[in-house]
């Protein structure tokens, strides 16, 4: 199987997964936590076999998923897993924030280094574009899951944080050019 489908897929299959279930379900989101904690384990699991590395990224989501996803059954309180996206989101604003001031090479240009190559200044403007970029989508999804229903968080989560992503790296590509070496 191409590496690139076999990546899209297990991006993004363990949230379609909580979509389909959520939606067939009759909306019930305990009934959709379950396949999508253990869709999520399976996903970093079949990227670690195939990359033959731990894959940093997906595996913050699951460990942030497990718990919140937990949290919320436990509970049977929502709020946890509203909040994931909020969480994850400041968690790497944050991540991109402090290890930007403490070491001298950008974590953007380590894991995208290998494919495309910037001026210093360039990766700096990266940065801080994707900094405040995650603590963007925290907030829009804090206001989101606070004003809305919870049929409308589920579908703004699975169909507008995605896109909205993708429009803002697709975006960035002036920048990347501007500052190619």
């Amino acid at each position: 199987m191409n590496k690139s489908l076999l990546k899209f897929i297990t991006d993004f299959g363990p949230l379609l997964i909580f979509f389909v279930v959520y939606s067939k379900s009759g909306k019930n989101l305990s009934a959709a936590i379950p396949p999508l904690i253990v869709a999520t384990i399976i996903a970093v699991l079949v990227s670690y076999i195939v990359e033959k590395k731990i894959p940093y990224v997906p595996l913050i989501g699951g460990i942030i998923i497990s718990i919140f996803g937990g949290l919320t059954l436990y509970f049977n309180n929502p709020v946890f897993l509203y909040m994931k996206p909020t969480i994850i989101n400041i968690f790497f604003g944050f991540g991109l924030t402090f290890e930007s001031f403490f070491t001298k090479e950008p974590i953007l240009k380590k894991l995208l280094g290998k494919s495309i190559s910037l001026s210093s200044d360039g990766w700096k403007a990266l940065t801080i574009r994707w900094i405040f970029f995650f603590f963007s989508i925290a907030l829009l999804n804090e206001y989101v899951w606070r004003t809305q229903t919870e049929e409308f968080w589920v579908n703004f989560k699975v169909w507008g944080i995605l896109p909205i992503t993708f429009v803002f790296a697709a975006f960035q590509m002036f920048l990347v050019n501007k500052h190619k070496i």
